[in-house]
């Protein structure tokens, strides 16, 4: 017997039997059980055997989900405040006016967002279009004009955007299409050695470490070469990702580049894939600038003839000088390093072959790139089990708070990164922190050092001869030492986010909490930008946050020069927000212009699907008398409005009745209107509205829609109740009209009814 407490344990161990062992099948069984310890029943002659056993699995090591929060975070409060500047996609930008309740003709009352817009023009927002405003976002520093409501402006203005980006679009078509039609060689599906590789890994996958695996699988297997991003925080399973990818390209006879930015990085990679794949058949080097000239003169040689499966290094492993046999795979650690220069030679290289990125927070380019689906994207949320999210402070430099800093970590036997990026004055800091506390043991480093000295230091820092190590950012990638729980960044606003997040993830990777101390300039003398950088940092302090900080810095540094346009103005006018859905549209309009939809969905996946509003004279609204706080209930319309499905929308209503008690009925309706809109949605229909017992149903105005086969079974449902319902058209849009709703449950199986 063998008893793993994993299904997918039990099945790759089957895999493993059947191409391995197969003589043992009829005398083997597999059984679903936490077995810690296996043990001979020599009475019933029964041997069994725990998986931990078997691939040396240490207990205790899974991971697990993120449970529902029971309470919003200070974060999610601050999503949105009275005065903040906003875009409605149909009427320009305002600034929010908070929430207010309106009266209805049939006596009831829904709450309502406002948005004031020039010459002091109020629009009042129903519930049902929270989906249409955003909070505005560009990355320039003064404010933006307000919109007048009542005139065209808005409308030219994104018109005028929209044909601007429609060249731009064509660009990323062309791109799109032209990474299709390149063949590469498809990699062999998965053997007994992947099975093998996989049941030694020491933790549980997380479902979307399982899920980026798989689609990684999927593109290496396919003849079109995968380009896929995978974007996760420190510490959240990229590398065993990159370890898998490298297996299954060795096994398919190709070899494997994975590019680091750091001479230390390099060397952690080396000795994880070694460890990883001891027993696999891979050959696995390492070229970085301690290595000696004869040793990488043998290195080239080796890789020429293909000796070398696996080779890790900084940039000169993609150095002309390097040839290798038959290179399948290049994985690329931390994009956001590397330069212009390094980023071309990686572009020469990987046409036609399969490229891996892997980084915590995408550059902006990259990143947009990937929302856009020109290249595919894997994220990762889940943390690993017991780890706590790191406490960020921001400080001016006190002698007081160094030396606060240092002493309360050594207080619970932890050691201290300093982290100030000048070798000029490193020893005058150095003195200083000996000064005001000289009971602790302080080592420094930096690059320049000559790589003996440099590794040596390093190694008595990890083995705790030194309490405190101040060195430059050399520590942000690689340094993996679970004992340092705090770090002190001087001159942190000299530093970008993505660096700024790297090295804040160097402590706190145990189930100790962790503390990251940021020691500025009085704020009043940073700029907007650096405040707004480091703000981001005091706010993402949650386990998984990478992303999230990248789509902020995306927010406050611009996408850049992507298709070789300027997009700054365009994002300036009109929002990021607003500005992507314009791009969308247009990708959109393009590929049904043209022959290839197949590619099309391709990129923007479910991006043309109908967003409808819903307007009813039902009692909708959160009571005050439920939840006091005016921004708590602005917060939770959002994430109500925002659910994609049933599961979502069960999570925030088991919440609520968690925190706050029982549903009101006008809540309850909230919730059912949500459903609604998504039946409504999937019939293309653009707006419903109810009133007086009058249902309207605004069809869809593409064009292309009345060709389809739902807009013909809607004709076929419609000619079945002719007393109850009619089509109305008029100059811009045909209305399904229905005589007789007054209830939601009448509405829902109007509309359920229609289903096709």
């Amino acid at each position: 017997m063998i008893c793993s407490s994993s299904s997918q344990q039990l099945e790759r161990i089957q895999e493993i039997l059947k191409e391995q062992y197969s003589e043992l099948i009829p005398h083997c069984e597999l059984v679903k059980a936490d077995l810690v310890q296996g043990f001979l029943d020599k009475w019933n002659r029964v041997y069994c055997f725990s998986e931990r056993q078997i691939f040396n699995r240490p207990k205790g090591t899974s991971l697990v989900k993120k449970g529902i929060k029971r309470s919003l975070t200070k974060k999610q409060l601050a999503r949105m405040e009275v005065g903040d500047y906003v875009t409605h996609v149909d009427y320009g930008i305002g600034r929010f006016a908070g929430l207010d309740l309106i009266k209805l003709r049939s006596g009831n009352q829904q709450e309502v967002m406002r948005i004031i817009y020039k010459s002091g023009d109020c629009l009042s927002v129903g519930l049902q279009s929270l989906h249409k405003i955003s909070k505005y976002e560009s990355n320039q520093i003064t404010p933006p004009n307000l919109s007048s409501l009542g005139t065209a402006e808005w409308e030219n203005k994104k018109r005028k955007v929209k044909s601007r980006l429609e060249k731009m679009a064509r660009t990323l078509m062309e791109l799109y299409a032209k990474r299709k039609d390149l063949k590469g060689s498809a990699c062999s599906k998965d053997t007994y050695l992947m099975a093998e590789l996989e049941s030694s890994f020491e933790f549980e996958e997380t479902p979307d470490q399982y899920q980026a695996i798989q689609d990684v699988k999927k593109d290496m297997e396919s003849e079109m070469p995968m380009d896929r991003l995978i974007c996760g925080d420190v510490g959240f399973g990229k590398t065993e990702i990159a370890v898998r990818a490298a297996l299954k390209a060795v096994i398919s006879g190709k070899q494997v580049c994975l590019l680091v930015p750091t001479t230390i990085l390099c060397y952690q990679h080396y000795q994880t894939f070694t460890k990883r794949l001891q027993h696999f058949p891979c050959n696995i080097d390492f070229v970085n600038r301690f290595r000696t000239t004869k040793e990488i003169n043998s290195i080239i040689k080796k890789v020429g003839l293909g000796d070398i499966d696996i080779l890790i290094g900084t940039h000169k492993i993609i150095h002309k000088r390097f040839i290798y046999k038959d290179l399948g795979l290049l994985v690329v650690d931390e994009e956001q390093k590397f330069g212009v220069k390094v980023k071309e030679e990686i572009k020469e290289m990987s046409s036609q072959i399969d490229v891996l990125t892997l980084t915590a927070t995408p550059i902006p380019r990259t990143l947009q790139f990937s929302l856009l689906g020109v290249r595919d994207l894997s994220t990762l949320h889940t943390p690993p089990k017991n780890r706590q999210p790191i406490q960020t402070i921001l400080y001016s430099f006190q002698r007081e708070v160094i030396q606060k800093a240092i002493y309360k970590e050594l207080d619970r036997s932890g050691q201290v990164f300093f982290v100030h990026n000048k070798i000029h004055d490193m020893e005058a800091i150095a003195d200083l922190i000996r000064q005001i506390c000289p009971e602790a043991r302080l080592t420094t480093a930096h690059g320049q050092l000559k790589g003996d000295l440099l590794e040596n230091k390093i190694l008595d820092f990890v083995h705790h001869k030194y309490d405190v190590l101040l060195s430059t950012n050399i520590v942000e990638s690689g340094l993996d030492i679970s004992n340092v729980n705090t770090i002190i960044i001087n001159e942190a606003h000299r530093f970008g986010l993505a660096d700024l997040h790297q090295l804040r993830g160097r402590v706190g990777r145990s189930h100790t909490k962790g503390y990251c101390y940021m020691l500025i300039p009085p704020k009043l003398s940073l700029s907007i930008k650096m405040r707004r950088r480091l703000q981001t940092l005091e706010d993402f302090t949650d386990l998984g946050d990478g992303f999230k900080i990248a789509m902020r810095d995306l927010d406050i540094r611009g996408t850049g020069n992507l298709f070789g346009y300027e997009q700054s103005g365009f994002i300036n006018e009109l929002g990021y927000e607003t500005y992507n859905r314009i791009l969308y549209d247009v990708i959109d309009e393009l590929k049904l212009s043209g022959k290839d939809l197949e590619n099309s969905k391709k990129i923007t996946g479910d991006m043309r699907k109908t967003h409808c509003v819903i307007e009813t004279d039902f009692d909708l609204m959160i009571p005050p008398s439920y939840i006091e706080s005016t921004t708590e209930r602005l917060e939770l319309y959002w994430r109500i409005d925002a659910c994609r499905d049933l599961e979502a929308l069960q999570k925030i209503e088991s919440e609520l009745k968690d925190r706050f008690g029982k549903l009101p009925k006008e809540v309850e309706r909230i919730f059912k209107m949500v459903q609604i809109r998504w039946q409504a949605e999937a019939l293309s229909f653009e707006k419903v509205n109810l009133s007086n017992g009058k249902l309207k149903n605004y069809l869809s105005k593409d064009k292309a829609f009345y060709e389809t086969e739902v807009f013909a079974k809607l004709l076929d449902f419609i000619q079945e109740y002719p007393e109850k319902m009619r089509l109305q058209q008029t100059s811009e849009q045909v209305i399904i009209v229905v005589q007789g709703i007054y209830t939601i449950e009448q509405l829902e199986s109007c509309l359920g009814g229609m289903k096709v």
